[in-house]
């Protein structure tokens, strides 16, 4: 850059100076400036995703943060949002030119024993490495954090009232942590439930587990709510109607036959749809927030 400027300064000094080349120097001088100012690493990028829902929200047996690192901190143009990462998920990110995946799942949860090409899994690391795209994974950071993926979940309904249900021990103010206990503004039916959670994720099938003297038309005051896999946050909170991705027959058998609705609308398809609603409320200034058409649930209701 100083070089640059001496190069304008010493083209001002002279009056016989072609005006076209001149004013040829001024714009990629702007230009570079621009480009400079702008600019975000990779490094960046991570950075400002760790501030929107700080690592130590976290659960401790999770594994969040920067689980692959390309050899080089590129400027970003593009990054790509998906929940569970997959082979064709990378062939996506390399074909949208995107310097960064963030895989709401961690990719590498289990201990590796060896990077090659025989497990699909890895063969994911080293062609991420291979092309210098980085993966971050927030997973339950996000699940925590406010305005995170519990919390749009919560929005299927008219909330009154919300808490979590573990509250995050770094957390003093009491308002992160993973599950959310909610109550609604005004009494509605299961059916009519049913219905709201089936709009805001996209699904036109739920699976329903009604519980012990109730039936569609019975009220719900409260929900508790879990994406994902629900069981160990939601077992033993007394609500209306239990709501979470997936959880084990005799976990369901439990809630209902204690009075208990349970919705279940499958494990990635109740967080997949926070991706939308990320790409909006955050707008990471001079990056291409993208969200992955290839990412879906492994089981499809026929």
């Amino acid at each position: 850059m100083f070089l640059l400027l001496s190069r304008l300064s010493s083209l001002n000094r002279y009056k016989t100076l072609n005006l076209k080349a001149y004013n040829n120097y001024q714009c990629y001088f702007v230009k570079y400036i621009q480009s400079r100012i702008m600019a975000v690493t990779i490094n960046d990028a991570i950075g400002i995703l760790k501030s929107i829902a700080p690592l130590n929200l976290a659960e401790g047996w999770d594994n969040v943060g920067l689980l692959v690192e390309p050899s080089q901190n590129k400027i970003m143009r593009s990054l790509l949002l998906t929940i569970d990462l997959t082979e064709d998920v990378v062939d996506e990110a390399i074909e949208n030119k995107c310097q960064l995946i963030v895989a709401y799942h961690p990719n590498i949860f289990k201990p590796l024993k060896s990077v090659n090409h025989e497990h699909w899994k890895q063969r994911i690391i080293i062609k991420c490495i291979k092309n210098d795209i980085a993966v971050f994974s927030p997973h339950t950071s996000w699940d925590s954090m406010r305005n995170g993926v519990n919390d749009w979940l919560s929005t299927a309904f008219e909330v009154e009232y919300s808490k979590p249900i573990n509250v995050n021990a770094n957390d003093s103010s009491g308002r992160t942590g993973v599950g959310r206990y909610i109550t609604l503004q005004s009494a509605i039916s299961l059916k009519t439930a049913i219905e709201l959670v089936k709009e805001l994720i996209g699904l036109p099938y739920v699976r329903v587990g009604v519980g012990r003297k109730k039936d569609l038309d019975s009220y719900i005051n409260s929900v508790a709510i879990c994406a994902g896999s629900g069981t160990s946050v939601l077992s033993g909170v007394k609500a209306d109607l239990y709501l979470t991705g997936e959880m084990l027959h005799h976990d369901v058998l439990e809630a209902t036959q204690q009075g208990i609705n349970v919705i279940l609308c499958n494990h990635s398809d109740s967080e997949r749809g926070f991706l939308k609603y990320f790409q909006k409320k955050y707008d990471i200034e001079g990056i291409e927030v993208k969200i992955s058409k290839v990412d879906r649930d492994c089981l499809q209701t026929m």
